[in-house]
């Protein structure tokens, strides 16, 4: 089946951590769907990566992709950490579109460690990151949010129910805080037309982190397009009645009517991805 998108034409995307990987993915996606799109991150072409510049992509180039899909995007430098850098991204995302309909925290610190093996100042980073970028991120915009139609601040984290994130507790907790922040919100801003949303891959997602820590195997893990997809369904819908949910993305494809998931593999064929022990041990399939 072909999955049904949504028309975003003229609408604008406030995007964390865009400059790779599964925030770069859903900058394009939202793009193609005619979405203007703020790419924000803290690598810039402005900053002298010597030769790993390439590699590591930058909130230009990720913008530039976005324009020649047919939308205006607008490059922000960011630290989600920074209260007076949030706060002032925000701003220019507004001056320059006037209306800012989308808020997605996608930018995120992650380390594979238990508590045993992780610094104190990483587990600081992962809170910082983490939990403090999301909480930094919505409270610039929530005013804002209020005031615009159709408004939704959703957020790459896991459901609250499973009993870790990928990883150990350290990197869990501080996924959890974003989780926990913007279900929160779908509470604070109940009836005010924003739709609070989490969403989470059930599989590893194929990105420099994934492999890094060498989640699984390539067998294992899905590209950046299934998340992309499944937010793009979620764009599909109310965000008056849709919100306070915690989604995994096959989850939420499934119940849009895709049923053969191998076109996001990456490997050829139909593997069955073992990787959701990882994020949810009760995660069931279809038989």
């Amino acid at each position: 089946m072909t999955l049904q998108k949504p028309d975003l034409s003229g609408r604008t995307a406030f995007i964390t951590g865009t400059t790779r990987g599964i925030g770069k993915a859903l900058a394009l996606a939202l793009a193609e769907q005619g979405c203007n799109v703020v790419s924000t991150g803290k690598t810039s072409e402005n900053d002298d990566y010597g030769d790993d510049k390439d590699l590591e992509g930058s909130i230009e180039r990720t913008a530039r992709e976005c324009e020649e899909l047919g939308v205006e995007a607008l490059p922000v430098q960011l630290d989600v950490r920074d209260q007076d850098d949030v706060e002032a991204a925000a701003e220019a995302a507004i001056d320059r579109f006037g209306e800012v309909g989308i808020v997605i925290n996608n930018a995120s610190a992650i380390q594979i460690a238990n508590v045993e093996g992780l610094p104190a100042k990483r587990f600081d980073l992962l809170h910082e990151v983490n939990a403090r970028g999301t909480y930094l991120t919505c409270r610039a915009f929530l005013d804002h949010l209020t005031s615009v139609d159709d408004a939704w601040l959703l957020t790459n984290a896991p459901p609250l129910t499973v009993d870790r994130a990928p990883g150990e507790a350290p990197y869990a907790l501080s996924k959890m805080g974003m989780s926990f922040i913007t279900l929160s919100l779908a509470t604070e801003l109940s009836g005010r037309g924003v739709g609070c949303n989490s969403f989470w891959p059930v599989t590893a997602i194929d990105t420099r982190a994934t492999r890094y820590f060498g989640m699984g195997s390539e067998d294992d893990w899905r590209t950046p397009e299934i998340v992309s997809d499944a937010v793009l369904e979620i764009l599909r819908r109310d965000p008056s009645s849709f919100t306070g949910n915690a989604v995994y993305d096959e989850a939420i494809l499934r119940e849009a009517g895709v049923e053969d998931f191998s076109r996001y593999n990456l490997t050829e064929g139909n593997p069955a991805p073992m990787s959701a022990q990882m994020f949810d041990p009760d995660f069931e399939r279809p038989a």
